[in-house]
């Protein structure tokens, strides 16, 4: 305060610092909250062009034999890779463990329904004391299934004096697939809506009911 009893100038913006610093602490404290939650491997949006689609799907899983390297507090490295992992099974340097890896791809699909596949590199979510444990554990997260999905058609390509039979077909995942097929199975398709194929629905870790569905084959 002034001696004429004003409010001084300094005063005030000291008050709209402080208020500034306080809520910017608030906005970092909700950041941190959410950065806490567990990500989905499973996740979709559109790019800035709002033209393509960009998906994050689970891709595959893989069991790899290793050993524990490094004890650092409660956790522990696992070798060859030197990955970071909780040591919740209280391992020792040199134990053998089996970590079950996965990957997930981020897949951009245009207007056109062409897409792009991106992988990323392998990461370890798990360790299992035994090969036994991990095989159980990925037997729920690659599941092999025969199904019906919708047939989007059929189509021939010729080049020179060659000619290609294609199918395209739409997966419970929702994107669309082309596969090469013969005479046979063209004259087979030409007039069908719906096809049986073998499926492996590859589930996502994080959130079981989002899952991927990969063409493994035809089941007749």
């Amino acid at each position: 305060m002034t001696r004429n009893g004003k409010r001084h100038p300094r005063s005030g913006r000291k008050f709209r610092f402080a208020a500034f610093l306080a809520l910017s602490l608030l906005a970092v404290l909700l950041l941190n909250a959410c950065s806490d939650n567990e990500q989905s491997v499973f996740n979709s949006g559109t790019s800035v062009d709002g033209q393509d689609m960009v998906s994050r799907v689970p891709w595959d899983y893989r069991i790899i034999e290793g050993s524990v390297g490094d004890l650092i507090g409660s956790d522990m490295t696992i070798l060859p890779d030197n990955e970071l992992m909780p040591n919740d099974e209280n391992y020792a340097t040199g134990d053998k463990v089996w970590a079950l890896q996965y990957m997930d791809a981020e897949m951009t699909t245009d207007a056109n329904q062409r897409s792009s596949v991106h992988l990323s590199s392998w990461s370890t979510i798990k360790t299992f004391k035994t090969e036994g444990d991990a095989k159980k554990d990925m037997a729920n997260l690659k599941i092999p299934v025969t199904t019906e999905v919708d047939l989007v058609g059929v189509y021939k390509t010729q080049y020179k004096d060659k000619t290609r039979n294609f199918a395209v077909l739409e997966l419970p995942s929702g994107n669309r697939i082309k596969q090469p097929i013969d005479d046979d199975r063209y004259k087979a398709l030409e007039k069908e809506k719906k096809v049986s194929v073998k499926l492996e629905e590859i589930h996502d870790f994080a959130d079981y009911d989002s899952a991927y569905a990969k063409f493994r084959g035809w089941a007749s």
